[in-house]
């Protein structure tokens, strides 16, 4: 791409002018240069760093952010920017030094990095017209019209709806025609009277999407404290008061009152004259912390989540930025809403790996609220029942402050956990002892919960005579079988048939079931308890708008005997009448090709167990395993956090891994896997020789296939870097970006911190 193309590129900044006859923008498309564009004298007045503005760029016309006034050289012949796209700044100063910082940490283009802040919708890159309103909003402004009275004297004749009507808007002052009909019927006819005689006006207001209308809700009271939540609230208090960067790891078993500790530190925020952000690692437990702080916290509250409508995003993000919310609670993506005079920072769940963003701009909302609650001089809680091993290692050296909660609320105890081997057991999916605590529950009319973390009937199908099984062509697994829906489908890249009846392969008449799914416990449930209400939490019963708060809702009410799911049941939710649970499979995640597998494993198993006893009655555990002896189950049933630890970290510093090591994986795929190969090949020699120029000690392991080899059509190999110095990999992979040229066909990603390795 010519300089005379796209304007002059620039890597330094350069210093603020007063006269802002150039800026420096960002452009969303993968490109680690900034450029820059000549202010027309028309737009001279409207032109502010945090502006979104439209420019000539090749011979596209594209959306691009304004980061800075400029100087750039005068022998530069710059081309001028096209038009202003709003007409207030969409970020601050303070949020372009955030969104720079994750920039250059994760190795990604500055545009990419904005555009990725920004909420669905609003983005441009290009248009054919000039609507100002698409341009501005991306999303359709709702607007509502409005009535309100004039300072005119009443007529005499004014008589019935109408002087009704005219006396309402006196005393109420600006009113939507929506709420004058509700209130006194169809009065269109009054209304333009009263308009004709010069008694009312009319205009119209923007007005918001709510996610929250029709949700009732009754107002909730501060609990009183244990003497562990006292001690850990005192010292959250001591450092908001002391407005420094703070952060802290609040580690408290399950049912230990964490969101209570959350809530009274969040309230000595706002009476602070500052604002919350509280991130939460799923969709699921978005409805019921909501609903927590709703109760508490009546007005001034924001949701971000993709559940929401495109719509409702870009209101709720605009009502931050205006300045009407004081907390907002939000999955990843919310970190970067655009909240001044953050006091408090809180990440529920803090272990979870769906933190990380896993494409784009792979970032790590966990890692990034750390950042920014020092920039904002903010305090940080990272709140689990199992924290991430590198968390709890941060702690022990002293980056963290760590804070403790070992008892349940109320004195509760800790549920009892048995574990059932079934390594010689018979091919049900469901023991018998299992069966009878079911049993029990049901006639005691106590709830119960099935934790199976596979969704579908069966696993796969397979036939017996020949042994074929339905394969994905577009990624390297085979099709699950939804015995309901008759179909197979892929739940990486939603392909999916009819459910054969025949063998494709060989013609076999029957085919046979194997593997295990939530469906297929649901099935086997009704046909044991017919007089049970048996319910089942998955992707596939939770797809619609709602459908999680639905579930939960009806579990609360007491409506559901048994709750079947995966491990979105296992995360976050309060369920006091759940007395016993049951784990099917416990090894599930145990043998991934990833060191974390058993880390994983103990954390949603200590997460599921925790959903027991939780209300006035004691809690039971039935824990399924083939291996009831390997550590990560041995010691979740033992609800024995420390042992695990420490145990684990003997296994990370063998091999190097974090806490003792850094890591960040370059990650490779195409279409062809003689093109793939060749790239990846090209990429590790690369790679070693930029490491022998430089010096450096990184360990490169690979290329080698990724576990899942194929993933939506496109076959996958990855490189990983391991050193104990975050410099030195840093220093490895920026000369890896300026250095290598792979062709058009392969893309490769560079994932700093990498999460998931399959």
């Amino acid at each position: 791409m010519t300089t005379t193309e796209t304007g002059h590129t620039q890597q330094n900044h350069t210093e603020t002018v007063q006269q802002p006859y150039a800026v420096e923008v960002a452009v969303p498309l993968p490109l680690d240069t900034t450029f820059h564009y000549r202010v027309p004298e028309a737009l001279v007045a409207r032109i502010k760093p945090g502006l979104r503005v439209f420019v000539p760029f090749g011979r596209r016309k594209v959306t691009a952010y304004v980061l800075r006034f400029s100087t750039p050289p005068e022998d530069q012949q710059l081309r001028d920017l096209l038009d202003v796209l709003d007409p207030e700044p969409l970020w601050t100063e303070a949020e372009l030094t955030f969104f720079q910082w994750i920039a250059d940490y994760y190795l990604h283009p500055l545009g990419e990095v904005l555009k990725t802040a920004l909420p669905s919708g609003i983005n441009l890159q290009s248009r054919g017209s000039a609507d100002e309103e698409t341009v501005s909003g991306g999303k359709k402004i709702r607007h509502e019209r409005v009535f309100s009275a004039l300072p005119t004297d009443t007529p005499a004749k004014l008589r019935g709806k109408g002087l009704d009507i005219l006396a309402f808007l006196r005393q109420s002052g600006v009113v939507s025609a929506a709420e004058l009909r509700q209130r006194f019927g169809e009065c269109s006819p009054n209304l333009r009277r009263l308009m004709e005689l010069g008694l009312i006006q009319t205009s119209e207001r923007e007005v918001y999407r709510d996610p929250f209308a029709g949700l009732a809700v009754t107002k909730d009271a501060p609990k009183p404290l244990t003497t562990h939540q006292r001690q850990a609230l005192s010292t959250i208090l001591t450092a908001l008061d002391s407005s420094c960067f703070a952060p802290f790891l609040l580690h408290g078993v399950t049912g230990s009152g964490k969101t209570e500790v959350y809530l009274q530190g969040i309230a000595h925020t706002l009476a602070a004259d500052r604002n919350a952000l509280v991130l939460v690692p799923e969709i699921s437990l978005t409805p019921q912390l909501v609903q927590r702080f709703r109760a508490r916290f009546s007005e001034g509250i924001a949701v971000l989540h993709s559940a929401l409508s495109d719509g409702e995003r870009y209101d709720e993000w605009r009502r931050i930025r205006r300045g009407e919310v004081r907390i907002v609670i939000g999955a990843r993506s919310a970190i970067f809403a655009p909240l001044e005079r953050i006091g408090i920072i809180v990440v529920d769940e803090e272990h979870e790996a769906s933190f990380k963003q896993s494409d784009g701009l792979r970032y790590n909302a966990r890692d990034l609220a750390l950042v920014r609650g020092q920039q904002e001089q903010a305090v940080v809680l990272l709140g689990s029942a199992t924290p991430l091993i590198t968390t709890r290692f941060a702690a022990q050296q002293g980056k963290l402050g760590y804070l403790s909660l070992p008892e349940r609320v109320a004195n509760r105890p800790l549920p009892a956990t048995s574990i059932i081997n079934t390594r010689m057991t018979a091919e049900s999916p469901l023991s018998s002892q299992l069966i009878e605590a079911l049993s029990d529950n049901l006639e005691r009319g106590e709830q119960s919960l099935l934790f199976l973390n596979r969704r579908g009937f069966a696993s796969w199908l397979v036939c017996p005579a020949c042994g074929a099984d339905l394969q994905c062509p577009n990624c390297s697994v085979s099709l699950t079988y939804h015995r309901q829906r008759r179909k197979s489908l892929c739940h990486y890249c939603d392909y999916q048939v009819p459910a054969p009846c025949i063998c494709p392969a060989c013609g076999e008449l029957e085919l046979k079931e194997m593997g295990v799914g939530t469906e297929r416990i649901e099935h086997e449930l009704l046909e044991r308890f017919p007089d049970a209400r048996i319910a089942r939490m998955d992707s596939d019963t939770t797809s619609g708008k709602g459908g999680h708060a639905r579930i939960l809702d009806k579990v609360g009410r007491g409506e559901v005997d048994i709750l079947v799911g995966t491990q979105m049941i296992a995360k976050g939710h309060d369920c006091p009448g759940v007395t016993l649970v049951g784990v099917l499979q416990a090894e599930g995640s145990l043998y991934l090709p990833d060191f974390r597998a058993t880390e994983r494993t103990f954390q949603v198993l200590s997460q599921v167990i925790g959903r027991a006893g939780r209300g006035e009655l004691p809690g039971r555990v039935l824990l399924q395993a083939m291996t009831p002896d390997h550590y990560g189950i041995a010691y979740a049933a033992e609800h024995d956090f420390e042992r695990f630890y420490q145990e684990e970290l003997l296994f990370r510093q063998e091999l190097n891994y974090p806490p003792y090591g850094f890591l960040a994986a370059i990650k490779l795929s195409a279409t062809s896997e003689k093109s793939l190969t060749t790239a990846a090949e090209q990429s590790a020699t690369v790679l070693r020789a930029i490491k022998n120029r430089l010096g450096l000690r990184v360990e490169i392991l690979g290329p080698a296939p990724a576990p899942l080899y194929r993933l939506r059509g496109r076959f996958r190999q990855q490189i990983l870097l391991k050193d104990a110095s975050r410099a030195a990999l840093r220093r490895l992979l920026t000369a890896y970006r300026r250095e290598q040229s792979l062709p058009a066909t392969v893309r490769a990603a560079i994932d700093i911190d990498p999460v998931d390795l399959l």
